[in-house]
């Protein structure tokens, strides 16, 4: 009986953590918003690094100034500009994807194309780079603070950001 009433408490009590977690990423994300939109317009992208083993997709793109909610995940087309991380993958060199979770400024424009990414099962937009900047080698969480990143799958989406707080909640 005092295991059942553990349980049943342990579940009532669940949903309360969860309200105060997501209130905790509100705030996070509100003050990080205050600090993007805040930054220099201008012709380049925010681009994080995102990647997921067997995928070919390079990560999400912003325009300066919007919302990680505004990113959209892309294919890099690499006829101009080899991307950050392609360096020989032997010897002391670093390794693909190194720079997973790195926050570039980048450079180029999107082609109007969409590609096929099948190990992820994604139409995606295509983008051909012409530059980049390194910004942040460790910029912290994408989407939300509490997010939980998974090697398996495209797991980290835009659509995961909680509701933007209301003035109430501030």
């Amino acid at each position: 009986m005092k295991k059942l009433l553990l349980f049943t408490l342990s579940l009532a009590c669940f949903p309360l953590t969860q309200c105060n977690t997501m209130l905790k990423d509100q705030q996070a994300i509100a003050l990080r918003e205050q600090a993007i939109s805040a930054e220099p317009k201008g012709n380049y992208y925010i681009g994080r690094r995102y990647h997921v083993p067997a995928t070919r997709f390079w990560g999400y793109l912003r325009k300066p100034g919007s919302s990680w909610r505004d990113a959209q995940l892309v294919i890099m087309d690499e006829s101009v500009k080899l991307a950050p991380d392609r360096y020989p993958e032997v010897g002391s060199s670093p390794s693909f994807a190194f720079d997973d979770n790195y926050e570039y400024r980048i450079y180029g424009r999107y082609t109007g194309k969409t590609a096929y990414e099948p190990n992820s099962n994604l139409k995606l937009p295509v983008f051909r780079l012409t530059g980049y900047e390194l910004i942040d080698k460790n910029p912290g969480w994408l989407f939300k603070p509490s997010e939980r990143r998974s090697d398996e799958a495209v797991s980290l989406r835009p659509i995961i950001m909680p509701p933007p707080l209301s003035s109430e909640t501030r």
